[in-house]
């Protein structure tokens, strides 16, 4: 028993000490926005992970949330009840193998995770749509439709010299851009950063874009729902056009041939906006104003346009999808070749019509839980830190790519994809491992 005794308090005094031990991982890629900061320092203490440096409160809270989820959290269910992982992949497989038009939406994952939902997809002969497509469908059609020029984070860094934001709150949803783009330490074709000018048009907020020596930008207040008709004008004023008007949406055109000219004098001017923060009717038009804009700017001097994205693995997956059937988000697969359609494979309409019978959503970079309200029968690949819905036929936790497993994910230009490396390991299953189990279930049924 002396022994026994002696034994049970060297175990329980080694586990403290490792619980108690903090480790530090340097240099990591954070997942949790487009940005795909790669400088974040965090400190690891009983597999919680801690920012300690280069962080955004976004992060902070991301990676503390996913690496403290409980085991209970990290348990898979079938209708709240805790099971196993092959009982649970069986249960979704029972689901997906009855149903007529499956719908996998969400699809918040990284590049591997998507091959392999399309790999189930084109099995299941699924429709395929992103929590984000209503906001990436703004930008989608006017590309489509009018073509654009666009620049990358590191031109924004080295060469703006004007930048307009248009009706975005960017730091809302993208936190350190300012930081890391606008206000760096450095630029390389910018020697005197404190000449960077920063035009705020629509309402966003400007605080976050104060500049390091306190300068706000300026703001030309307009609601964003009239940035149709203020870029309108806007061009026109570019162009040595007329007004029969002196104000339009109640920006003076003061205001505007203000701006005109700070455009016609910038060596390099850069219109920044997020298509989410356009939301109102016919908001495309926005867009489209701003792609007719950047070509009569580049007739006479040189601009591009910066739409951030990347949020929630969007440009991920929509790059996996477009590669392996040449189409975007809302492509159905059901006839076996895929079909293109953004107006009649959206996830509501497609629920409200009663089209689909059968969800698979899918959520491991986000806490939000953005599932639309629905009584088919659903399967939730979530990660572990999300809060569980009992009422889910079946719930399957997920690792989350950047803590818990690898991954690659699109920055937010699309102009490269960056490596996620796991930080702790939880164990969980990765959504690619997950898609594999349920269609070997599928392939052997």
């Amino acid at each position: 028993m002396t022994v026994s005794g002696d034994l049970k308090q060297l175990y329980y005094s080694e586990t403290l000490a490792h619980n108690s031990m903090t480790t530090t991982h340097t240099s990591v890629c954070c997942g949790f926005c487009g940005l795909l900061c790669d400088d974040l320092t965090l400190e690891e203490q009983g597999g919680v992970l801690q920012v300690t440096a280069a962080g955004c409160a976004r992060a902070s809270s991301a990676f503390a949330r996913v690496s403290g989820a409980t085991d209970a959290q990290r348990s898979p269910r079938i209708k709240g009840h805790p099971t196993d992982l092959p009982t649970a992949i069986a249960a979704a497989a029972k689901i997906l193998a009855g149903s007529q038009l499956p719908l996998f939406a969400g699809l918040g994952t990284d590049i591997h995770g998507m091959r392999g939902l399309m790999d189930l997809a084109d099995h299941c002969g699924a429709v395929l749509d992103h929590m984000n497509a209503t906001a990436k469908f703004r930008n989608i059609l006017t590309v489509q439709g009018y073509g654009w020029v666009t620049t990358t984070f590191s031109e924004v860094r080295n060469r703006a010299d004007l930048i307009v934001v248009m009706g975005s709150d960017v730091a809302s949803r993208f936190p350190r851009f300012y930081e890391r783009l606008v206000w760096p330490a450095e630029a390389l074709f910018v020697p005197d950063l404190s000449q960077r000018k920063i035009v705020s048009v629509g309402t966003a907020q400007t605080a976050a874009a104060q500049s390091p020596e306190g300068v706000t930008p300026h703001h030309i207040p307009c609601g964003n729902a009239d940035l149709p008709d203020v870029l309108a004008a806007l061009r026109a004023r570019f162009n040595g056009q007329g007004l029969a008007v002196t104000e339009v949406a109640g920006v003076p055109v003061s205001a505007l041939d203000e701006l005109a000219q700070q455009i016609r004098e910038a060596q390099y001017a850069v219109l920044v906006w997020v298509a989410p923060d356009l939301d109102f009717p016919q908001a495309e038009l926005t867009t489209q104003m701003i792609a007719g804009l950047l070509g009569d700017i580049n007739q006479k001097t040189r601009a591009a346009g910066l739409p951030l994205g990347g949020n929630d693995g969007d440009f991920s997956a929509d790059a996996v999808l477009i590669w392996q059937s040449g189409f975007p988000f809302r492509t159905s697969l059901a006839s076996g070749k895929p079909d293109y359609n953004p107006h009649l494979y959206d996830t509501e309409g497609l629920l409200e019509r009663d089209e689909a019978d059968a969800l698979l959503w899918v959520s491991s970079l986000d806490s939000r839980d953005a599932r639309p309200e629905t009584k088919v029968p659903t399967v939730v690949l979530a990660d572990a830190g999300m809060p569980v819905d009992d009422d889910v036929a079946v719930w399957i936790p997920v690792a989350t790519p950047g803590v818990d497993c690898e991954g690659h994910l699109f920055r937010g230009d699309k102009i490269l994809a960056l490596p996620l490396r796991a930080v702790i390991d939880t164990g969980l299953p990765t959504i690619k491992v997950v898609a594999q189990g349920i269609l070997k279930q599928l392939e052997s049924a």
